[in-house]
């Protein structure tokens, strides 16, 4: 696999070493106005092929279908379809709202809006089911687009606001990213909700927004935000119906990634994201994400590096270790810290090893080992020391360090 790529045709630009095309941080380039961060585009598989229709005034030709998946959404449905009523797109625009056996006011709350739509120019698409138990979010998405007929679609969670410049912000960021998922900034309601984590959402850089794909925060830019064209959606595949417990939203973006799919966030806050103890991404557990991870990790990066670094002796080191396959655990050449009682130790040993004997990986002091590093160590929850160190070694990420806490 080549290590650099062409920037508009002239010149060439170093590729992180050990990451595939499909996660290699392209140029920048200017998306020819402010607020818009966006990436070169990655280059998607041949075998998709987008319309590429422009309109008169250079936007995509066809209409921007909202995705609306709706399950007991009555407190917060309301406020969500005013958000679809003021959006300030001009373009033809429809809302394709799917109920999945909502046993509350929704139903009755949609075909309320769905009239004051209408008259405003928005026609409304309605489906659903009053089976006994939901169906799931993926099923929801996928029933949504499939009776909508948008070229782009707008993905929207029940509980959230759009700001009125969303679908016409994220449209032009689209347009010139026909194979990328766009992404935004976002508000969090209640404020002061899991504040590293909103900070993580706005803040990451373009590059980061490739090469953070590994980590525990999930997609780099979140479900609520997605915007996206039919054709491309179409190519890298519906989403995952399993229902409750599956990550159907991290299952996508990692075929989307796999697929030479890019990474986009438009630099404004064109949505307020709910914060709700008991939403459905709660009922995902942790080692199911754990596993998807680790074995995109190993797809994607491991194969590329002859050895490897894991940053963090303590808990979440070792698991990431055990987790591995055989194979990947023979290219940790050591583990390293700061911590003075686990760097005195020496090693450590996998005990649950089958091997004989029983492999004994050195733990070195940061300063010591060698990159490349996989860093077990979470962002953000050290007062900075953590970054410091890290900055320290004036090392690239995507080349010589990937995050994956």
């Amino acid at each position: 696999m080549g290590k650099h790529w062409l920037r508009c045709g002239v010149g060439k630009e170093r590729a992180p070493l050990g990451l595939p095309v499909s996660l290699r941080s392209a140029p920048q380039t200017s998306a020819g106005r402010p607020g818009l961060l966006s990436l070169g585009e990655p280059q998607a598989t041949a075998s998709w092929r987008g319309t590429g229709a422009l309109s008169p005034c250079g936007l995509p030709a066809g209409s921007q279908s909202i995705i609306l998946p709706v399950h007991n959404a009555e407190p917060w449905l309301d406020e969500c379809l005013r958000s679809v009523l003021q959006q300030d797109f001009q373009g033809s625009m429809e809302l394709s709202v799917f109920n999945d056996a909502s046993q509350d006011q929704s139903a009755a709350i949609i075909e309320r809006w769905k009239g004051r739509l209408e008259d405003a120019g928005i026609p409304v698409v309605i489906g659903g089911h009053d089976s006994p138990a939901p169906r799931g979010v993926g099923y929801s998405k996928n029933q949504a687009i499939a009776q909508s007929s948008g070229s782009y679609l707008c993905f929207l969670d029940s509980d959230d606001v759009m700001m009125p410049q969303r679908v016409r912000l994220q449209l032009e960021a689209a347009a010139q990213h026909p194979t990328s998922i766009i992404g935004c900034r976002v508000r969090r309601e209640p404020p002061n909700s899991t504040e590293r984590y909103t900070r993580w959402i706005n803040q990451l850089t373009p590059d980061q927004l490739l090469t953070q794909v590994f980590t525990s925060n999930g997609p780099t830019v979140i479900m609520p935000t997605w915007f996206c064209s039919r054709a491309w959606f179409s190519h890298v595949g519906p989403f995952d119906e399993g229902g409750q417990g599956v990550p159907e939203d991290l299952l996508f973006f990692y075929d989307h990634l796999r697929k030479g799919g890019g990474v986009v966030r438009v630099d404004q806050s064109l949505l307020l994201y709910r914060y709700l103890p008991d939403a459905a991404t709660h009922s995902v557990l942790e080692t199911t994400i754990w596993t998807h991870r680790v074995r995109f990790l190993e797809e994607r990066v491991l194969p590329r590096w002859a050895a490897f670094t894991v940053w963090n002796a303590g808990r979440q080191g070792r698991r990431l270790y055990r987790s591995l396959t055989a194979e990947a655990r023979r290219k940790v050449v050591a583990f390293c810290d700061v911590d003075e009682n686990k760097i005195r130790k020496g090693f450590y040993c996998h005990e649950d090893s089958q091997e004989r004997p029983k492999p004994r990986v050195p733990i070195l002091h940061f300063r010591a080992a060698r990159p490349p590093f996989v860093i077990c160590v979470k962002l953000d929850l050290t007062g900075g020391a953590f970054e410091d160190n890290l900055r320290s070694l004036h090392l690239r990420e995507g080349q010589d360090f990937l995050h994956f806490s």
